[in-house]
């Protein structure tokens, strides 16, 4: 069943937006996976001033929910309620170099855009993230890293708006980074830029780190299927994928949903999955491993809406 259409409320409240506004917009192409439903409102920002000024007009109670490039996320099969918020554009797909050996990025850029751009300005530091499949919003949100380095190695501040409409700056300390986390105080932000330290290096050999990181990519994971990235968390003490294969998750399957034989910390969608699939088999590959092992993983893909 369709949600309401709000469009024609918010228009009301905010009759100078300049963005797009799609009502009950399906989300299902927008990820990885290829599965969900739809979002009661999708909300595609002019730029930062646009943004801010429809969250200074949204009555309190519409939930507001931020996708970026739909890499690690699965949308449920009943969609996402409220307004869904996808930035993208010139707006905020900019990177820019400044002076001191730093990078600003808006958050639609691709982690990898960022790798290469890091490269071409012989910045050093930055060629981790062409191994992170996503945006660099997500990147701020969960402190995204892989191949030795993580956000909060590297992030100087981040720009964003708050659920009232203020547009704001947090410092790296405000940020409260943690594994494949930020603070919660971050929660109410929709980031649009990030501004991230580099430094000088030797161009040839920062694209032999970018080769090197593309490669081991290939070998261990199945990236030419439709999967999330890693699902879960590494927890202290042990690593998702050995205690995943200790449990006989290793190609196991929940309708069109399998665990990758290639790697079994990816979930991949094999064809005709639902969200539903997806997740159960994730739940039933947490409850296997907290059966055999004693560990409880924690989700690393976010899962966002309500079930069909």
């Amino acid at each position: 069943m369709p949600f309401a259409d709000l469009t024609s409320d918010i228009r009301a409240a905010a009759p100078d937006l300049r963005g797009r506004l799609l009502a009950n917009q399906d989300l299902s192409g927008l990820t990885w996976f290829r599965v969900g439903g739809p979002a009661q409102i999708l909300f595609g920002p002019a730029d930062e001033e646009d943004l801010a000024y429809l969250l200074s007009k949204l009555p309190d109670e519409i939930p507001v929910t931020v996708i970026g490039l739909g890499s690690n996320l699965i949308v449920r099969d009943g969609g996402i309620p409220g307004v869904v918020v996808r930035l993208g554009g010139r707006a905020f797909g900019e990177i820019v170099p400044e002076s001191g050996d730093r990078l600003r990025a808006g958050t639609a850029v691709p982690d990898v855009k960022v790798a290469r751009a890091a490269a071409d300005a012989s910045l050093d530091g930055l060629a981790f993230y062409r191994g992170i499949p996503g945006s660099i919003g997500g990147a701020l949100r969960m402190n995204a890293g892989a191949h030795g380095g993580e956000t909060t190695d590297v992030l100087v501040s981040a720009r964003g708006v708050t659920r009232k409409g203020e547009i704001v700056t947090l410092s790296h300390a405000e940020m409260g980074f943690t594994y494949r986390n930020s603070a919660e105080s971050t929660r109410d932000i929709v980031f649009t830029s990030a501004l991230f330290q580099g430094r000088p290096g030797d161009p040839a050999a920062i694209q032999a780190e970018m080769d090197r990181v593309t490669q081991a990519r290939e070998a261990a994971q199945p990236i030419k299927e439709r999967t999330g990235g890693s699902t879960f968390k590494n927890p202290e003490g042990g690593k998702a994928w050995k205690l995943i294969d200790a449990a006989g998750c290793r190609g196991l399957r929940v309708g069109g949903a399998q665990v990758s034989e290639m790697h079994c910390n990816f979930l991949i969608n094999t064809g005709g999955a639902t969200a539903a699939d997806v997740e159960g088999l994730g739940e039933e590959v947490r409850r296997r491993v907290r059966e055999n092992s004693g560990f409880e993983l924690q989700w690393e893909i976010k899962r966002l809406g309500v079930a069909a």
